[in-house]
């Protein structure tokens, strides 16, 4: 299922596809059994807590896919904010020493930028590599002159680069933070169950087969744009890593 919920239009297929297949089920169910007449009363209010509870989970769902979208736009700007501040410390180190890890944070920021506009698994996966690698020469070339320079001056790049670091784990968590597979099932299911619903309630009338597809569409369409949004990835709602970018282009001016 997350790896469903990963590509919105496959999302959006797949749940139009099994909603209206259950409200035909429910209607030809309907079909069957004959008339609701007589129940007419008792069916409308089950229908309508049904819908009411859907409409909450949905509307829940979508809370959270926008609380974690925001999470990942804040990350991602304190991100850049840690490196730009870094990239000043790195005077407080010698000057060979401020070369070089000015040099390794202009290619630890274009790694970072690939993270959030690369698609690839492969790529990703040499991204993540090449990040760690990086991480780990950042952290060695501001750990080495703190045994030649008093602590209290060194402790400002020190600090600074622990910021870095710690600022890539932040935003890594963030993108594997996402909707939990018990509330995607839960949707499916009431959803399922309301389409049912409808279906078993249709009357037969000339514009039922135009009117039975409506909440499949709609509640698919819902159901794309959660997924859209909680998918940091491969939604068309992606995180544009604007502050990182902006800061690569100031840095080569």
């Amino acid at each position: 299922m997350n790896d469903v919920t990963r590509h919105p239009m496959l999302v959006f297929a797949l749940s139009f596809i099994v909603l209206w297949a259950s409200a035909w089920i429910g209607a030809l169910f309907n079909r069957w059994r004959g008339p609701i007449e007589e129940l007419r009363e008792d069916f409308g209010v089950i229908l309508t807590a049904t819908l009411t509870l859907l409409a909450l989970i949905i509307g829940f769902s979508f809370s959270m896919a926008i609380a974690r979208y925001d999470q990942r736009k804040n990350l991602e700007e304190e991100e850049a904010n840690a490196i730009g501040t870094e990239y000043v410390r790195a005077d407080l180190l010698s000057a060979a020493d401020a070369a070089k890890v000015r040099s390794l944070l202009g290619t630890y920021l274009d790694q970072r930028i690939l993270f959030y506009t690369t698609r690839d698994e492969g790529q990703l996966q040499q991204i993540s590599a090449r990040t760690a690698q990086l991480q780990t020469e950042l952290w060695s070339m501001v750990r080495a002159p703190t045994a030649a320079q008093p602590p209290p001056i060194v402790v400002l790049a020190v600090s600074g680069m622990n910021d870095v670091l710690n600022a890539q784990g932040y935003t890594q968590a963030a993108w594997w933070n996402r909707i939990p597979f018990a509330a995607w099932v839960l949707m499916t299911a009431i959803a399922i169950c309301g389409n049912l619903l409808i279906g078993y309630g249709w009357r037969s009338t000339k514009s039922g087969p135009l009117l039975l597809p409506v909440l499949p569409l709609v509640v698919s369409i819902a159901l794309m744009l959660i997924a859209d949004i909680d998918s940091p990835r491969y939604g068309f709602i992606q995180v544009n890593p604007q502050n990182l970018i902006s800061l690569s282009e100031s840095l080569r001016r």
